[in-house]
């Protein structure tokens, strides 16, 4: 037999988990459709209420809130939607305030992947009032939100676990994001950078197969191909000082949009009326910006279009970046329901309009795609799903270098300058921390037979219980546990604190008196992390290492001290700073 197939090392995958596979593959399909039949509601709930507010008729025709002719009364129809909002997160609940991400995240870091029935209905219909009725923000916050609850309502009626959940959670939320915008790998790179926390295929296929039915089922009811197709030419190599550059100015603004939020939110706190309210207040500053500049109500999506095309006036594109940027900050400030991608996209894109005409190697077709990328990955803080979105979203693979670059530059320029992201900072507030960074834990490298304890002292299980006390617990105790075996199978683990319980019958053999249920062991190919959450849940600090669950055949032991040691090797890696270049010492001629 070739060398390296023996033994245990037969039994050592590349993946864990593989039996549950099936099943959640299998979930995942149906969270799709789910997710994609939930866009498509939402989509046509801000189209009805856009008539409704705008234009006065109940029609799902699509038309821009730009076009009204409300003359100055269109300050108060973002105020009444937002009073609407306020009442429904009073009264129904108050988890559908805010842009979607951030409650996504906080459910599956400190809910168990758990959401309410109420937030599956009342998101997209607050969602769909506050766009409706000219709130400047885009779909994908609260579909997000709402394809993840309707995938934790499935989940939760399978009895699954809570990771399994949260894969299928995620895959909801993945799957309403491709129906909106039709860009499933964004969608999936989504997952990995901002909602999942671990790269598994028990989390990553749910969550592909999800966005894959989505993107197959989205023709079904919208126009194929991009949303926004764009074609710019090849950049020149003076290009890389203007993605630079480019990044630098998203990462900025990025910084300053999230500390501008952050600060109206402080200041609509300190008002002397309840949060219910706030809404609508917020919704005046829309109103008032709406008649500044029509195109900042209502998701944008035809703006987005011209911006991307230079199809507007320097001026307008001031005008417009500054409004939409003011008016979308102190509308979520203020606590009312709605998404942030379409408006980053809108303020990145004009951002790159303003500056196109300044930066030499490409067109100012090319800068307002890079800024767009550039401000999405710096405020979210995922540039690689902000460089894949804006390929999905245009299909412009001319432009893919360049938003890499600057899509790179704007996320690094945001995390020395922000402690926390735009989306992060809310679960912050609340009094979770988020750590964003994560890699493979040193004890899922590692299995117990590379850190195990061979050279086990093990008590033979016909020995008299005050033998057992005298021998091996008494002065000269060597350690602090001892594995009981009888006929070469296990018993179970005596320490001090059995000792303890057992029965007050010295001259009866110790294995008599352990309980005759199967103990907890350890398995000399599982994970050193698998063993330690064992550890954990029995509240154990050492088990027994055994060749089989059947057999239960002695082989080592393992306790806390032993799972320590990959963290050893981790400390070196990240600490222990090396010496350049060494000579390498002369070895002596023979």
């Amino acid at each position: 037999m070739a060398a390296g197939r023996t033994g245990t090392a037969m039994h050592k995958r590349d993946f864990a988990g593989k039996e549950r596979l099936l099943p959640l593959s299998l979930l995942a399909l149906l969270i799709g459709a789910i997710s994609t039949l939930g866009a498509m509601l939402l989509l046509a709930a801000i189209r009805f209420f856009t008539n409704l507010f705008f234009f006065h008729t109940l029609s799902l025709a699509s038309r821009s809130p730009a076009d009204h002719r409300l003359g100055v009364w269109v300050i108060v129809v973002p105020a009444l939607g937002g009073a609407i909002v306020g009442l429904l997160a009073r009264y129904g609940s108050e988890k559908i305030r805010g842009h979607g991400i951030p409650e996504a995240l906080e459910a599956i870091l400190f809910g168990k992947s758990r959401m309410s029935p109420k937030v599956a209905v009342l998101k997209p219909l607050s969602s769909g009032i506050v766009i409706g009725s000219g709130g400047p923000f885009g779909a994908e916050g609260p579909i997000i939100m709402t394809g993840g609850a309707a995938a934790s309502l499935l989940a939760q009626a399978f009895h699954l676990s809570s990771a399994e959940r949260k894969a299928l959670l995620v895959a909801g939320a993945c799957a309403g994001m491709t129906a909106v915008f039709g860009t499933p790998l964004a969608a999936v790179l989504l997952a990995v950078e901002l909602l999942l926390f671990e790269l598994r295929p028990r989390s990553l296929l749910p969550v592909a197969i999800a966005c894959a039915v989505a993107g197959f089922l989205r023709p079904a009811w919208a126009d194929a191909g991009p949303l926004f197709p764009l074609a710019t030419g090849a950049p020149a190599p003076l290009a890389a000082v203007s993605c630079v550059a480019a990044g630098l100015a998203s990462g900025l603004l990025a910084s300053a949009m999230t500390g501008l939020l952050y600060r109206v939110e402080d200041a609509f706190a300190r008002l002397p009326l309840h949060w219910m309210t706030w809404p609508a207040l917020g919704g005046l500053v829309v109103g008032l910006g709406g008649l500044i500049e029509p195109r900042v109500l209502g998701v944008g999506y035809d703006v987005i279009a011209d911006l991307l095309g230079n199809h507007l006036p320097l001026a307008i594109v001031a005008t417009l970046l500054v409004v939409k940027a003011i008016v979308w900050v102190v509308a979520l400030g203020s606590g009312t329901s709605g998404g942030v991608l379409a408006p980053l996209l809108m303020i990145g894109a004009g951002l790159g309009c303003a500056l196109g005409p300044w930066l030499p190697g490409g067109e100012v077709k090319l800068w307002a795609l890079v800024c767009m990328a550039a401000t999405l990955g710096g405020t979210m803080r995922a540039p690689l799903t902000a460089v894949v979105f804006a390929f999905g979203l245009t299909h412009d693979a001319n432009a893919l270098l360049p938003t890499l670059l600057a899509s790179a530059v704007a996320y690094g320029f945001t995390v020395v300058v922000m402690p926390r992201s735009i989306l992060t900072e809310k679960i912050a507030r609340r009094g979770r921390h988020v750590y964003r960074e994560y890699g493979l834990d040193p004890l899922e490298r590692h299995f117990i037979d590379e850190v195990m304890s061979r050279d086990v002292i093990a008590i033979p299980g016909e020995l008299a219980l005050g033998e057992v006390r005298a021998r091996y617990f008494g002065a000269s105790q060597a350690h602090r546990a001892y594995p009981v075996v009888a006929e070469g199978r296990l018993l179970g683990v005596v320490d001090r604190n059995v000792l303890r319980s057992l029965a007050d019958a010295d001259d009866r053999a110790i294995g008599e008196l352990l309980p005759r249920a199967t103990p907890p062991v350890a398995l000399a190919h599982e994970t050193c992390r698998a063993v330690a959450s064992r550890m954990a849940a029995f509240d154990l600090a050492c088990l027994a290492v055994v060749d089989a669950r059947e057999t239960l055949r002695l082989i080592g032991f393992v306790s806390r001290s032993d799972l320590l040691k990959p963290a050893k090797q981790l400390y070196e890696e990240e600490f222990q700073r090396e010496r350049g270049f060494r000579r390498s010492r002369p070895t002596a001629s023979v």
